[in-house]
């Protein structure tokens, strides 16, 4: 048996919502990261050096590859170092003809309702960018898409808020490079099924793979909103059977977060209950 077990980070491992999370949950999961049928995923937006502070700040086991920068890069993760996948960024980079970060930023620079996030948050087919959260996105939006279109680039455009800074922001990406895309890649390229794979999220940025074939599962905490959209998505597109929806009373726990990964794992491959039981009774053994 081999699992590969792909989990975004923010609201869905980490507890960093508002709703409560299961007192033993992260520590099952970790006691699953370490089994040897388990390959582990970090699938987030951030990049390494964010990924970094969460494992740090959440006590996170280390996983064996990170999908981050919202999809744009691949680390291969080693005790010592992370090793990026060129193959990766060669799979990508025909949708930015050639292009880069620098050359997006030049191309869109009359458009000022448009601020340059910090070079940290930039990578070579990332180009991110502030926006005042009063913008009409729809309008700005297809201006963009006429200045890319018009120079051979295809792409796709993020739109999120940062809360903490009241603004909007907007990540500019190859078209291809999504965490749908880069998740079948991986498994592509280390022969994992359909069925040997499980992807969690929580949010509107995992959409695309909450609603399509690789079987995945929809944390407790999720918004009602994206739990709608999901299902809606998920049926439109014949995959139902594909997405789980976690609701807590697994184990005596409550679904969110990591809670809800667990659930959803256990709900497509019942066999893993056992281990997680098995590490449990190891756990409570060893404390008496």
């Amino acid at each position: 048996m081999r699992l590969l077990l792909c989990t975004d980070l923010d609201r869905t491992l980490l507890p960093n919502g508002p709703q409560p999370e299961s007192e033993q949950a992260r520590s099952r999961f970790a006691a699953l990261a370490r089994r040897p049928e388990v390959t582990l995923v970090y699938v987030t937006g951030r990049d390494r050096q964010l990924v970094s502070e969460a494992m740090n700040e959440y006590s996170l086991p280390t996983p064996d590859f990170v999908i981050g920068d919202v999809g744009t890069t691949i680390y291969e993760v080693g005790a010592e170092d992370w090793q990026p996948w060129p193959d990766w960024e060669r799979e990508i980079a025909p949708d930015w003809a050639g292009l880069e970060h620098a050359d997006i930023r030049r191309l869109l620079h009359d458009m000022t309702a448009l601020q340059a996030q910090e070079a940290t948050r930039q990578n070579r087919h990332k180009a991110s960018f502030y926006v005042p959260l009063q913008t009409d996105t729809e309008s700005l939006s297809r201006d963009i898409r006429r200045q890319l279109d018009s120079a051979g680039i295809r792409a796709s455009l993020v739109w999120s808020i940062d809360e903490a800074r009241d603004s909007g922001l907007l990540d500019i990406l190859p078209a291809g490079a999504s965490k749908q895309h880069a998740v079948s890649f991986l498994m592509q390229r280390n022969g994992f099924a359909l069925a040997d794979t499980v992807f969690a999220g929580d949010s509107g940025n995992d959409l695309p793979v909450l609603a399509g074939d690789i079987p995945a599962v929809l944390v407790a905490n999720a918004s009602a909103e994206v739990r709608h959209q999901a299902l809606t998505l998920a049926r439109a597109q014949g995959h139902a059977d594909a997405l789980y929806i976690a609701q807590g009373d697994f184990m005596g726990m409550n679904g969110n977060y990591t809670a809800g990964v667990l659930e959803g794992v256990v709900h497509y491959r019942p066999e893993v209950r056992d281990w997680l039981l098995q590490d449990t009774d190891a756990v409570y053994t060893d404390g008496c």
